[in-house]
């Protein structure tokens, strides 16, 4: 039996599953590499893999938007789908299911009895791997299929799952799944979640008030003309741009939000000077959206820039803000490349980002779209995450579309077929081809073009590890590539990726690197790149929550200075090594003892594995 939703055989899978749980790895040709971060979340999280241990929340509040935009949808797909064995699962933002629908009673019985019902939690870190909670774990659509499913019980379903963004804040507000037997013809269950997901999300807006439209209209023209911290606010609506989420504390957000609120209540438009509870001072600049003022009832925008106070000679600089939505960095090489990736954009030339795995290429580009159009689509599309045909398909689909912008990934792992084919995709869809059929039928639609292509063509990028001869016919279409350094080369941005990420992690403030710690982390290579240090920092907030990270909270892996990523048995061995020596105060004798292991034997494995516990 084959997974619709992977590449390979759910036994394969199955396999691939019982050697994870029992080694702690898999191999990546088995596993898509979405699935397997998953799976590792799950063993970080400690979910049970034989069993469903999903807790309950008793009273869940129905009486929401969601609950009243979806139901009507729901219940037209049941009736659509009447004896169908499929079931349609609404679930709010932390993975509560809300509503289940369910259009046959075999599989009714069946989610009953694995707690895929109203009031049960259907979250990644409940119940592992499964179409709601790793959708809403990495905020895209998800597809789990058979063995998949991180808990055995889980093993006889297919289940989908769409992320639902409220259509004015942009906030998280739950997922649309569908779930039916694994062994069912399911390869329209993900199009049809999709479609779900698009009517619940316009039922959304339709809900909304002209108020509150009218209000994300002014939000989303003042983040296109502005670089800084931009927050909106009504009665019912809050709404801030990456830079205030990420610059701002909360104490700091809360006291901007009230002085705005008060400022726009009376009708005011000039600029106020706020001190902070930080110690920062901010110029804020009111905005009230709509034409009626005073407009306290209608809200309205405010615009942030924080004032730098004078610093005595000697003081600690403070920390660099970030140029770009969720990306710090001051690295010459760094901000040389951010800023060619931004050039491309404002542009509108197709780009080609190259780069080694984990060094943030789809960040950076998401980056970019979130500063210079965040209320275009933003659309990716993995090469390995699906079957190549269907993968295409999807291509096409997306450029004919032409709504928004698209990241290609992974375009170096496509077979030579594919890669024609993408290639001819590519060339019909290039800027410029649509404006020569067009011209051929009188150019009706696009009108006088007023506007450039970067303004509302269609930008495409593709990432790839590096260029080769096989993908020329690719490459020729993007007339820039960006080279992205490896972590290794702008080590120097470690501290701020450091301090970035724990504020993501934990209350900002609690959790501080001690010296002799990020010492040990600048030491490193990071063969994985930020991508490793992301998951090493997560790591270490799930044992330590407040306090000053120590050399002893850092996994074995920041002890070492390997310029290649280990293969399993390999992290293993070095783990088990690494984590002797420090039971042992380094003394090498008796960690080659304890583990059985001559001494010779150790510090030959010490220098291959790059360990040093100084």
């Amino acid at each position: 039996m084959a997974s619709v939703c992977g590449t390979s055989p759910d036994s394969q899978i199955a396999q691939a599953r019982e050697t994870f749980l029992a080694q702690g790895s898999a191999r990546p040709p088995e596993v898509r590499e979405a699935i397997l971060a998953s799976w590792r979340r799950s063993r970080e999280w400690s979910v049970a893999a034989d069993r469903i241990e999903s807790p309950y929340v008793r009273d869940p509040d129905l009486d929401t938007p969601l609950m009243r935009s979806a139901l009507p949808v729901l219940g037209q797909l049941r009736d659509n789908l009447a004896d169908h064995p499929v079931s349609a699962i609404l679930a709010d933002a932390a993975g509560v299911v809300l509503s289940r629908m369910t259009m046959d009673d075999d599989l009714e019985r069946h989610l009953d009895k694995v707690m895929m019902a109203s009031g049960f939690s259907y979250a990644e870190a409940s119940v592992g791997t499964n179409g709601i909670g790793t959708a809403l774990e990495g905020g895209q659509p998800a597809c789990v299929g058979g063995h998949e499913h991180y808990t055995e019980q889980l093993a006889d379903l297919m289940s989908v799952g769409v992320p639902l963004y409220h259509p004015i804040s942009g906030k998280l507000v739950g997922a649309v799944g569908l779930a039916c037997w694994c062994r069912d013809d399911n390869r329209l269950l993900m199009a049809l979640a999709k479609t779900i997901a698009d009517q619940v999300t316009r039922a959304l807006l339709t809900e909304s008030s002209a108020e509150e439209l009218d209000l994300l209209q002014n939000y989303l023209r003042a983040c296109r003309h502005s670089s800084g911290i931009v927050l909106a606010l009504n009665q019912a609506v809050v709404m801030m741009n990456d830079q205030a989420r990420h610059v701002l504390e909360q104490g700091d957000q809360e006291v901007l939000l009230g002085y705005a609120s008060e400022v726009l209540a009376g009708g005011r438009t000039n600029a106020i000077q706020v001190e902070l509870p930080t110690g920062l001072t901010a110029r804020m600049h009111c905005r009230p959206a709509g034409s009626a003022k005073p407009a306290g009832a209608q809200g309205g925008v405010v615009q942030v820039k924080l004032l730098e106070p004078p610093r005595a000679a000697g003081d600690t600089p403070p920390p660099a803000r970030m140029l770009l939505p969720g990306i710090v960095g001051s690295g010459a090489l760094w901000l040389r490349s951010s800023q060619q990736v931004q050039e491309s954009y404002e542009a509108g030339e197709w780009l080609a980002l190259e780069g080694e795995p984990g060094v943030g290429k789809l960040a950076l580009a998401r980056a970019v779209h979130q500063r210079r159009n965040p209320a275009r689509r933003f659309d990716v599309l993995d090469a390995p995450e699906a079957g190549a045909q269907d993968w295409l398909r999807q291509v096409r689909r997306a450029l004919l579309d032409a709504e928004g912008d698209l990241v290609l990934r992974h375009v170096d792992h496509l077979g030579p077929r594919q890669t024609h084919a993408l290639a001819a995709a590519l060339q019909e869809a290039r800027p410029g081809a649509a404006t020569d059929r067009t011209a051929n039928h009188g150019a009706v639609e696009r009108g006088t073009g007023e506007h450039s292509a970067a303004e509302h063509g269609m930008w495409v990028a593709v990432t790839l590890t590096q260029p080769s001869a096989a993908l020329t016919e690719i490459l020729r279409l993007f007339p820039t590539t960006v080279a992205l350094p490896p972590l290794r080369h702008h080590i120097e941005d470690l501290p701020e990726l450091t301090q970035f990420f724990l504020g993501k992690l934990s209350q900002q403030g609690r959790l501080t690197c001690s010296p002799e710690a990020m010492k040990l982390l600048m030491r490193s290579s990071w063969p994985g790149n930020v991508e490793q240090l992301w998951q090493v920092i997560r790591r270490i907030v799930q044992r330590r929550r407040a306090g000053s990270i120590r050399p002893e909270d850092l996994p074995p892996e920041c002890w070492t200075v390997s310029r290649r990523l280990l293969r399993p048995l390999e992290a293993l061995e070095r783990d088990a090594i690494v984590q002797r020596l420090l039971d042992t105060d380094g003394n090498k004798a008796r960690a080659a003892e304890s583990l059985g292991m001559s001494r010779a034997t150790i510090y030959r494995k010490m220098h291959e594995y790059g360990i040093s516990t100084t």
